[in-house]
């Protein structure tokens, strides 16, 4: 198992827990609320930290329920309730009740292991506006295969045809790599049996597990052409036939010549609290050499707009070259930090995505890689307790 990198040199005067001076930002709109780490599977793509087994204890309701006021004061109007799995916290319910009454349209992110019937009414009833169902492939084997449970699959479909008959908008995720993105076409038809309202076809990114797992996930650029292919013929024909599915192909960074904008920019309409209350300007963010603030320790507002490490990558003036005189930046604001950190070890670099990246070799050679590697299940380093103790005792 290999680490995400460690601290690099040359990082002296990085921020600490004390506030200053705040930079120029917006409002975060959109806030998720990492519930618990705790999740019934071991899929190796899961976006969770490698050490998560040596987080601290979990927020409470009531906690929950401040960071949810305070968010709405702030002008957040979105709420997602992820994980881990968080049909794992008893207090769900409330939660969403709670988060309802402030006014938040409400997203649940789930696996669906865990959900029934009986709790899915419940949610409505307690306001719940949106249910997001993830599955790891179109048949039983592969899906149950990446998820580590011979069950996951059925249930998965139970779930799927219950968000339907319950009302709820039907949005099913599916996470596509070398073993499944063959399989577009049915896993396009399958949504359509489950007469989904909106498919996310994301090809997996490659953060926390699925960076560990980088060499067993990327799929080959013919598999992504032809999956992009089929997924636009699907959208023509189901067009034409009047079904108004709407198909997102989501593109891997690792096949772009240009970075993605990091969450529309570091601190600007993205805040993730995890289940231990650190909070964070995207959900991958605590790998970085920074320190980030605890929300039992101090308000949003303060965290939002004053604390250091958000504040740290507003604006441009901690750009390097390439970044700093590129005509891009204000578009692009020189990539994922993240990236950046796993690849090169100094977060301050351009994300190697981009093809004016002193590192975007980095990028090539794993494309090249793809391309002759040998499916292998076994040999994925899956997301589970024992796999993250280790990587927590470094």
């Amino acid at each position: 198992m290999r680490k995400t990198g460690s601290p690099c040199s040359g990082q002296s005067g990085l921020p600490n827990p004390a506030f200053g001076h705040e930079k120029p930002h917006g409002k975060p709109l959109w806030l998720l609320a990492e519930l618990t780490y705790k999740c019934p599977l071991q899929c190796p793509y899961c976006s969770n930290p490698l050490d998560f087994a040596g987080a601290g204890a979990e927020l409470t309701t009531q906690q929950w329920l401040d960071v949810f006021a305070q968010g709405r004061e702030m002008g957040a109007v979105q709420l997602g309730f992820s994980g881990g799995e968080p049909l794992v916290r008893q207090d769900l319910a409330d939660l969403i009740a709670g988060a309802h009454e402030l006014g938040y349209y409400t997203n649940l992110i789930t696996s669906g292991v865990g959900l029934n019937a009986a709790k899915m009414a419940a949610f409505k009833q307690a306001g719940l506006d949106h249910i997001q169902i993830s599955f790891q492939a179109s048949d039983a084997d592969v899906n149950n295969m990446l998820a580590g449970s011979k069950k996951a699959f059925e249930q998965k479909l139970a779930m799927a045809r219950e968000v339907k008959a319950q009302g709820y908008p039907m949005v099913l995720n599916f996470v596509t790599h070398r073993h499944n993105i063959d399989q577009i076409d049915r896993i396009i038809e399958l949504c359509v049996a489950l007469e989904a309202d909106y498919v996310e076809l994301a090809t997996c990114q490659y953060y926390g597990w699925a960076y560990e797992n980088t060499e067993q996930l990327l799929p080959t650029q013919a598999q992504l052409a032809h999956a992009e292919a089929v997924t636009n013929d699907y959208r023509e024909r189901l067009a034409a036939a009047g079904n108004p599915i709407k198909l997102i192909f989501v593109t891997p960074d690792y096949y772009e010549e240009r970075p993605k904008g990091c969450m529309n920019g570091w601190g600007q309409v993205f805040l993730t609290v995890t289940p231990d209350g650190t909070a964070l300007p995207c959900h991958s963010a605590r790998m970085l050499p920074l320190e980030f603030p605890n929300v039992a320790d101090s308000t949003l507002k303060e965290i939002w707009d004053a604390n250091p490490s958000f504040n740290y990558f507003r604006g441009d003036d901690w750009m390097q070259e390439p970044c700093r005189s590129c005509d891009e930046k204000d578009k692009d604001f020189g990539g994922c930090h993240c990236q950046a950190y796993m690849l090169t070890g100094d977060m301050h670099n351009a994300d190697p995505v981009c093809s004016k990246s002193a590192h975007h070799h980095k990028i090539v050679t794993a494309r090249e890689r793809a391309e002759t590697v040998t499916n292998a299940p076994d040999q994925f380093v899956y997301r589970n307790e024992r796999n993250s103790r280790v990587f927590a005792k470094g």
